[in-house]
């Protein structure tokens, strides 16, 4: 898929949010934690929830429709682990009920995770097209 392409989608993603991305969205965005994150951000052929580029972190928000798909977010977390990323996974009703503790396990998780080694932020031979 061309860039073009999921950058169409990510907006597309973006004007369709959950409760719960926007609820986590307009926590970043009000300055709850001290990184910088895009939402619907793409990364190699997955668009994922956030994304904090400086530390090559994702998070994913997953539905009761995940429950059914567990295999396949494990594969994709390996894909952006492939890539250099971690990902973090929350379900929606734990943001919704619970703000302040994910926030907190974010925080955690940024504060451990090392900014990435140059070598490793570029695309290498191809990758990222």
């Amino acid at each position: 898929m061309s860039l073009r392409a999921h950058t169409v989608i990510a907006r597309g993603l973006r004007r369709t949010a959950t409760d719960a991305e926007q609820l986590l969205w307009r926590a970043f965005r009000g300055g709850a934690l001290p990184w910088k994150f895009r939402r619907q951000h793409p990364i190699g052929r997955r668009v994922v929830d956030f994304a904090c580029p400086a530390r090559k972190v994702a998070i994913e928000l997953d539905g009761g429709q995940h429950l059914a798909r567990q295999e396949e977010d494990a594969a994709r977390s390996a894909e952006l682990a492939l890539r250099g990323w971690r990902v973090i996974r929350f379900w929606n009703n734990d943001v919704i009920g619970n703000l302040e503790g994910v926030l907190e396990v974010v925080r955690r998780e940024m504060e451990r995770s090392p900014p990435p080694h140059p070598a490793h932020s570029a695309p290498r031979g191809g990758e990222g097209k």
